[in-house]
């Protein structure tokens, strides 16, 4: 028999990579991540009235909602199986005041949406956020006093808050503030009350980012906003800060653990899950979600391809779901294979 090895035989010791790649067949059976529709949680924004769907112009596509739209909102993504919502409150600025009192409301907007939705959809997740920006007259997410948020004050009202969200109804308390002991006194508010079944999802490693942007257009904050976040947001620059604020909550009793914004710190992603064995989640962000829909738009990037990449990375860094905005048009996609 002939002998047929190559150089490149010789070179690599006989391991060829492309042997499993060689058609899509043994691409499949040896894909290691996969994105499904149950990686999935759905944010989106509430306002008040009825039969309001108000585009957003930074967020092509995403629209605020009056309380019956989010309604059929979440029948669309009962419908399509995505697995939860994360609501976001545009309060009317009448309401918004220094203490963000309003968030102590036990009708207010987000808590009549969660009513809303748990009503006509009972099974599909909810979870909502006690931060104070969208309740505040500063924009700010904790409680402004004399030019510093003050954070023990600001942790007893989003305990309380957190009380009044889970009486109406919410599933998990995603607390994104990001002062110092909110998860353990919201955890102990909880139980005190009997909602010893409502998780928290605390936002571990909220960075000052500059992502933010089209958010704070959709809630109604960004021409509130007096100076920055970055007494309390954690730094960019500092991972191994996440990392001890992500060990903090854990300490505290989060039940899952979420990075925001998203596709920039997918090594404090990995981190978190390597470290703590806790669910992982990943906050595709406003500004992450525009510059996919502005490139695409342009015609620079297939959005649909680089939309899906996107999100299967969040997978391989060890995310065990993502919130983003193109999870309808995901669930769709999914449906289809």
């Amino acid at each position: 028999m002939t002998d047929k090895t190559d150089t490149v035989d010789h070179i690599t010791g006989h391991r060829r990579m492309r042997r499993n790649r060689k058609a899509d067949w043994s691409r499949r059976m040896v894909q290691e991540n996969r994105l499904t529709v149950d990686d999935l949680i759905w944010p989106i924004f509430v306002v008040p009235g009825s039969g309001i769907v108000e585009p957003i112009d930074a967020m092509p596509g995403v629209n605020r909602m009056s309380v019956d739209k989010a309604v059929e909102a979440a029948k669309l993504a009962a419908d399509l199986g995505i697995p939860a919502l994360a609501t976001f409150p545009n309060v009317d600025i009448s309401l918004r005041d220094e203490t963000g009192s309003n968030s102590l409301a036990a009708n207010n907007l987000i808590n009549e949406t969660t009513r809303a939705i748990k009503k006509a959809v009972p099974n599909i997740g909810v979870i909502t956020d006690v931060a104070l920006d969208p309740f505040t007259s500063h924009g700010h997410d904790g409680i402004l006093r004399d030019g510093e948020i003050v954070n023990d004050e600001t942790v007893a009202q989003i305990a309380r808050a957190a009380i009044l969200q889970a009486d109406a109804g919410a599933d998990i308390i995603a607390p994104s503030d990001m002062m110092d002991g909110r998860v353990g006194a919201i955890r102990r508010a909880l139980d005190a009350a009997g909602h010893q079944n409502v998780g928290i999802m605390a936002y571990a490693t909220k960075f000052a980012s500059a992502f933010y942007g089209p958010y704070r257009e959709a809630i109604g904050t960004s021409g509130l906003l007096k100076g920055d976040k970055k007494t309390y947001y954690i730094d960019p620059a500092n991972g191994t800060e996440a990392m001890r604020d992500a060990a903090l909550d854990v300490e505290e009793g989060a039940d899952m653990l979420m990075v925001k914004p998203g596709l920039p710190y997918l090594d404090i992603c990995w981190r978190m899950k390597e470290s703590f064995g806790l669910p992982v989640f990943a906050y595709q962000v406003s500004g992450e979600y525009s510059q996919i829909k502005a490139a695409a738009a342009n015609g620079w990037i297939d959005g649909e391809r680089v939309m899906l990449e996107t999100l299967l990375a969040f997978k391989r860094a060890g995310c065990d779901g993502i919130l983003s905005y193109f999870a309808v048009d995901v669930a769709r996609i999914l449906a289809k294979r």
